[in-house]
């Protein structure tokens, strides 16, 4: 399992929210590229970045932060989400070196997008279900739906997804833990792999995801942990590593 560290970007900046909430932010830092370049040098493996303006307003509002990141780390894969709504923006994020587009809202009103942009951007595609009490929330979790998480996992698997990433929204922001037992549940429900994300606090939440009833969690994404210092990134890598080869 690897650890992702997550660069949130609202009006350019590197911030962190609370249960999704856009008033309740902490801003960590005006410069997103040198947010960066700080995890890439404690072994990030990945990047998960997402335009929080755009989730909003639903289309791109920083795709210039990103595009400076991957191009800077042309070897650093990295994730998008946040206002990707059509392949057009698909595709220009592609095109700036950023490896997956991750869609939320769109996949979630629209399922049929997403078969459609499989079929267009095969092995490009991961899908974000954020979820409260197993029902799926849209529209930067303001709004929750009537739709069932592992029903809409399945479907998204066989359109041909390459990932999804779960976020227990109770959770997300609020240093709590991560909610082990929910995340196993969808990732034994699904073939394709799970990246986890909420509330990954300390090294005994990348322990206790390690040691999940799954072999499908192969991600964790993690935010406020590592920014305010309650987690750090290469122990908790080292850890994941170490517990795999156990």
């Amino acid at each position: 399992m690897i650890l992702i560290p997550a660069i949130d970007l609202k009006d350019g900046k590197c911030v962190r929210l609370r249960q999704g909430v856009m008033e309740d932010h902490t801003v960590f830092s005006d410069d997103p590229l040198q947010v960066a370049q700080r995890w890439v040098d404690a072994g990030a493996r990945r990047l998960h970045m997402v335009d929080l303006n755009g989730a909003f307003a639903g289309r791109p509002l920083n795709a210039e932060p990103v595009r400076r990141i991957a191009e800077a780390f042309p070897d650093l894969p990295i994730q998008v989400g946040g206002g990707i709504r059509d392949a057009e923006t698909i595709e220009a994020y592609l095109d700036a070196g950023v490896r997956w587009c991750i869609l939320g809202t769109k996949a979630v009103r629209e399922p049929h997008f997403v078969s459609e942009i499989c079929l267009q951007f095969p092995g490009h595609i991961i899908v974000g279900l954020d979820a409260r009490d197993g029902k799926v929330a849209v529209e930067g979790w303001s709004k929750l739906s009537r739709h069932d998480v592992i029903d809409m996992a399945q479907h998204f698997e066989h359109d041909g997804v390459d990932a999804i990433v779960y976020t227990d929204i109770s959770r997300d922001g609020m240093m709590q833990g991560v909610n082990i037992e929910a995340t196993a549940k969808l990732a034994n429900a699904i073939r394709i792999p799970v990246i986890a994300s909420g509330g990954i606090t300390s090294i005994d939440d990348i322990r206790a995801l390690c040691e999940a009833d799954s072999d499908n969690i192969i991600g964790a994404i993690t935010g406020r942990a590592i920014y305010e210092g309650t987690l750090d990134l290469a122990e908790g890598q080292r850890l994941a590593d170490e517990l795999a080869q156990g």
